[in-house]
């Protein structure tokens, strides 16, 4: 059910109602990343030769190997953010294109408010950052595969409890989108594993805020059909 629901999400990429929303989507991660690189330079105690990257003196040295291979690194710590932001801002238009291909047997879902969809992401981002701090300080000390499964497993929590949160909300009362997700939790922690294997891909990760909350929409109505 899980993995279905990731194949159908990719094949509607080529989809022109999803073509606002992936450009929307891709401009605002890089934009995040491209933050938190000047927050980490602005830091740096000698701004002249970064730790990892190297002296940067012109604009152009943004855009050098290393400074690129930083920013690949960083996305694979900042999806979490990245995905609630997304979630915030495009879930409405995200879910309303998965339904109008896959389930126009369904009655169309209530267009939830902009601004608490927003807040709601605002405080997940706190809540997310404060806890994949938490979390990384756990992991760091791995090695090897043990840091990977860890770090996959921590952050498919945390992704697959804030994404099934804002689809199912979408349909259900705050009361029953909790009691659906209490009995569904395994279900929804292997998707967001797989959401987070995926942010771990290099330039893969970039596409995860749009194919992870798609695949979120096949898998709340899969569940939803089962429970029924």
């Amino acid at each position: 059910m899980i993995l279905a629901a990731f194949r159908h999400a990719a094949g509607q990429f080529g989809d022109p109602r999803f073509f606002r929303v992936a450009v929307l989507g891709l401009a605002l991660t890089l934009a995040l990343l491209l933050g938190v690189f000047a927050l980490f330079l602005a830091m740096s105690p000698d701004p002249d030769q970064i730790p990892y990257i190297g002296q940067i003196t012109t604009f152009g040295d943004f855009f050098t190997g290393r400074a690129l291979a930083f920013l690949l690194a960083a996305s694979i710590f900042l999806m979490l953010p990245v995905v609630a932001v997304f979630a915030g801002l495009f879930l409405p238009d995200v879910a309303a294109g998965v339904e109008a291909q896959h389930y126009l047997h369904l009655p169309p879902a209530p267009t939830p408010h902009p601004p608490g969809m927003i807040i709601a992401a605002a405080n997940l981002v706190g809540l997310m950052l404060a806890l994949t701090l938490g979390a990384l300080l756990f992991v760091l000390p791995l090695t090897g595969p043990g840091f990977v499964l860890v770090f996959w497993a921590l952050n498919g929590a945390l992704l697959g409890r804030m994404c099934f949160a804002f689809t199912a909300r979408r349909h259900l009362p705050l009361a029953e989108a909790k009691a659906m997700a209490k009995r569904k939790r395994g279900a929804i922690w292997g998707a967001g594993a797989v959401m987070a294997s995926l942010a771990s891909l290099p330039l893969v990760n970039l596409l995860v805020p749009l194919w992870g909350v798609a695949a979120f929409v096949h898998l709340y109505h899969r569940l939803a059909a089962a429970g029924r």
